[in-house]
């Protein structure tokens, strides 16, 4: 699978999956700011979108798919992207940019349980390891004084929890529906149609919206970043690394995008970092990695940064 060809396209892909994909808390955290939750999702995954039906044409994909296919990237588009990601957005007005990272890295856990609960698949003696780890990281997180009293933190912490599970059963979803064969093509029907019920609930829930010439410089930046880096170029690094190296490596982007989210928004936001912060994290990604391990669960994250 590698080569030394390769390696300094492996490298690149790496780096996309890890610091990309790990600011984009930090990315999110700034333009939520000043722009609506769900208009800033809404205006960044349609344009990604965009972009992308724009690359596969010029790469020469075909973008025809069938009626059930479109029924099907439109579920997927508003599980993982309109209450996926939209609704984690819209937390990061409540909860610093490195705990909803932190809180995020369970996901793994969420599928699990949710695959015991509707698939009545067996869990594995090193995944009930992990659950367990993973439900004490989970309260060393949120137990916290500096957590709790930040006002509307307890509802950010739901919001981030309801996202997870939407994520979770969108997890499940696509493993049995039909789907584009082309995963650019499938990408970019998810991110269109995602992009726009964001946008439809941003109206409908009466956000306020502005033209990016009124946005301040640093929002622009964090919302062209959000698109080009973070929906685009992160996501076809994650695909190309699926199929040049192990999975267990693709993998280790669930330990590390809390690592960057916390360093990041602790440098650029001043967002504490306490010690129970720490430790919560070690105990929690070490549940994650008892869990991967035996499920090898690597798709989870191709849409919510």
């Amino acid at each position: 699978m590698e080569s030394k060809n390769n390696l300094p396209l492996i490298l690149l892909a790496f780096f996309s999956i890890y610091v990309i994909w790990g600011s984009t808390y930090l990315l999110n955290k700034i333009a939520v700011a000043e722009l609506p939750p769900l208009m800033l999702a809404g205006v960044r995954f349609t344009t990604a979108g965009l972009l992308i039906f724009g690359i596969a044409a010029l790469l020469g994909k075909n973008l025809r798919i069938t009626r059930r296919q479109l029924g099907n990237t439109i579920l997927a588009g508003f599980l993982f992207l309109s209450f996926g990601n939209g609704v984690v957005v819209w937390a990061l007005k409540y909860v610093d940019s490195n705990f909803a990272a932190l809180e995020i890295s369970a996901q793994p856990l969420i599928i699990l349980l949710m695959m015991w609960v509707l698939q009545g698949k067996k869990i594995q003696s090193t995944s009930l390891i992990g659950i367990f780890l993973g439900i004490i990281g989970m309260y060393l997180l949120i137990n916290q004084k500096s957590i709790l009293q930040q006002e509307n933190a307890f509802l950010g912490i739901i919001m981030i929890f309801s996202a997870m599970l939407a994520w979770a059963y969108g997890s499940l979803f696509v493993g049995r529906a039909d789907f584009p064969k082309n995963f650019f093509v499938n990408t970019g029907y998810q991110m269109f149609s995602g992009g726009i019920l964001l946008g439809l609930f941003s109206l409908l829930f009466g956000e306020s919206w502005s033209s990016p010439t009124s946005w301040s410089t640093e929002t622009n930046w964090a919302m062209v970043l959000l698109v080009v880096f973070g929906s685009i170029v992160a996501f076809t690094s994650f695909n190309f690394l699926l199929k040049t190296v192990s999975p267990e490596k693709v993998a280790t982007n669930t330990y590390v995008n809390p690592l960057v989210a916390m360093f990041l928004g602790s440098y650029f936001l001043n967002e504490p970092i306490t010690s129970q912060s720490i430790v919560a994290a070690l105990v929690l990604l070490t549940g994650v990695f008892f869990i991967n391990t035996k499920k090898k669960i690597l798709l989870l994250s191709r849409f919510r940064k």
